[in-house]
């Protein structure tokens, strides 16, 4: 299971890559799309709309359930995937490169709560 280097993650298995000081691009993890199985849906969130660090920001669909994706970052999203309207499956296939989800801004961001990848790996054997 890939864990890429240079991203940080979330205990819900969400990955955040810093694009530049005031924007981050947000996905789930290969784990987390492998659990959930074939992705078939995803509601993508709104421009503008506000997401909280830890609050649900969008919704995921797969054969098996549908998955809240959480927010690891407070901010105001400023662009999401609009590829996965049409080919939702781009989560499992490319979960850290086409299958980005969104686009987060945001002044100041709080990575405290993050784990680097090597941290995330550890976390995956306690799963």
């Amino acid at each position: 299971m890939e864990v890429r280097k240079g991203l940080l993650y979330s205990k819900e298995h969400e990955w955040v890559q810093e694009v530049s000081d005031s924007l981050v691009r947000i996905g789930i993890t290969a784990y987390a799309q492998d659990q959930l199985g074939d992705i078939v849906y995803i509601e993508l969130p709104e421009v503008n709309a506000q997401v909280t660090e830890g609050e649900p920001f969008t919704v995921v669909e797969s054969v098996k359930a549908a998955s809240d994706v959480y927010s690891p970052v407070t901010g105001t999203i400023a662009a999401v995937n609009e590829k996965l309207e049409d080919s939702p499956e781009l989560i499992n296939e490319s979960p850290y490169d086409d299958g980005w989800i969104v686009e987060v801004k945001s002044s100041e961001f709080d990575f405290s709560n993050l784990m680097t990848a090597e941290e995330y790996e550890s976390y995956l054997k306690e799963v």
